[in-house]
């Protein structure tokens, strides 16, 4: 049989063909077959932070798997972890919740796609803030529903205001998508205007995903919010994802949870426990360490993405053309390049976000992400989650490719 031989296009699923690839990953896997080819690149693109996962959460996980905790667990989580959620929960936000509010994923995605499965019927309208991360519509589809995509800009600090929620409302709307800190451009909505949210959310009785995956991974005095903490008919209301991978560098142990009204919850325990069954055990036991044990670490890595934030966007903003907010937490920057579009490199005309990106890593060798997967047209996503000596190197490479353009 020749392997190289394609099935019909046909055989595929509407589904699947109705979805993209992820753009990040792409670029991401470029810049490293670059790399092990030689290459010297600067990768801004990168999702994850760079430093490795703490030792004392590591031997913890070691611990686990030396303790023969490698069976099967509850679909939805060992009740442990939940205990650690709740706890995290009730000392960061003063939300109180129960066992059954809480569902373990193998990752904050799925547990995204878990709720938009329990959720979702087709046709159902879920509002998505542009900028966003790039998965949100994707996942929407994939369950059978319609992204309706809300526009921000960057003079709201790319963030949506009631009215921009008010005009996004039909009558098939049924969720709103926040992530604060956001992905990608690192900015975080303020009580007072998650307030303001708020009052329209409950008046039309939407659910909320509330994406706080970063919220740990905040600078100077501001404070993460969520916006459960608003009201108790917004608790009710609201999905909280959140999980491991970034405030503790453990992208790869795949630990994330929803907590959630006990109804949405059990549906979606339902949906995890037919596709992935349980979250990989000694990651459960890791995590649990994580969360208890593990805030000096988080401290620490918040020091160093805090100095790197300030140079990068100083830096940006230096080059004529460039503009770049201060973002609140996470570790990305939103640049917009707009005054650079239309204009010629070695590779070719500068047509969009997208050629911008690739003209830059092919001819600087810099990797960075286009804003355009991220549903802005202009912008490109860089990532601080690398060392100050790389940020210094690429700071200069991309000066000097602008500088270099007709």
């Amino acid at each position: 049989m020749n392997l190289k031989q394609e099935l019909e296009p046909d055989v595929l699923s509407h589904r699947a063909a109705a979805i993209g690839d992820s753009i990040t990953l792409k670029i991401g896997a470029l810049a490293k077959q670059m790399k092990a080819e030689g290459e010297n690149v600067i990768n801004f693109s990168q999702g994850e932070p760079d430093s490795d996962t703490p030792e004392s959460i590591k031997a913890a996980g070691i611990k686990a798997i030396q303790q023969g905790k490698t069976k099967y667990t509850a679909a939805s989580g060992i009740p442990e972890l939940k205990q650690a959620i709740i706890a995290k929960l009730k000392r960061d936000q003063e939300l109180d919740y129960q066992e059954d509010n809480i569902l373990v994923s193998c990752g904050a995605k799925q547990s995204i796609y878990n709720a938009h499965m329990a959720l979702l019927n087709p046709g159902d309208e879920v509002i998505i803030p542009a900028p966003y991360w790039v998965s949100y519509p994707d996942q929407v589809v994939l369950a059978g529903g319609v992204p309706v995509i809300a526009e921000t800009s960057m003079e709201n600090n790319f963030k949506l205001t009631p009215k921009q929620l008010q005009k996004a409302i039909s009558k098939k709307s049924k969720v709103l998508i926040l992530c604060t800190p956001s992905n990608p451009t690192g900015m975080m909505y303020s009580r007072d205007e998650l307030e303001a949210l708020a009052e329209v959310i409950e008046q039309k009785k939407l659910i909320v995903y509330s994406d706080e995956i970063y919220e740990k991974l905040v600078y100077g005095h501001i404070k993460h919010v969520s916006i459960a903490q608003i009201s108790r008919e917004l608790q009710k209301r609201t999905v909280i994802i959140n999980g491991v991978s970034k405030a503790y560098s453990m992208t790869g142990w795949r630990i994330g949870y929803m907590a959630a009204d006990s109804n949405i919850i059990r549906a979606a325990c339902r949906i995890q426990a037919q596709s992935t069954s349980n979250p990989t055990t000694s990651s459960q036991w890791a995590s649990i360490y994580a969360l208890n044990e593990a805030e000096r670490e988080v401290h620490r890595m918040t020091a160093a993405l805090d100095k790197r934030r300030q140079y990068m966007v100083t830096a940006l903003n230096a080059i004529p053309g460039i503009q770049c907010l201060m973002p609140d937490g996470a570790f990305y920057v939103f640049a917009d390049i707009q005054a650079f579009l239309d204009k010629q490199s070695v590779s070719g005309r500068l047509v969009d976000s997208a050629s911008f990106c690739q003209n830059l890593l092919q001819e600087s060798n810099v990797a960075t992400v286009p804003g355009s997967s991220f549903g802005t047209e202009g912008y490109i996503r860089l990532s601080y989650s690398t060392t100050m000596r790389d940020i210094k190197v690429g700071m200069e490479r991309i000066k000097e490719w602008l500088n270099g353009l007709n």
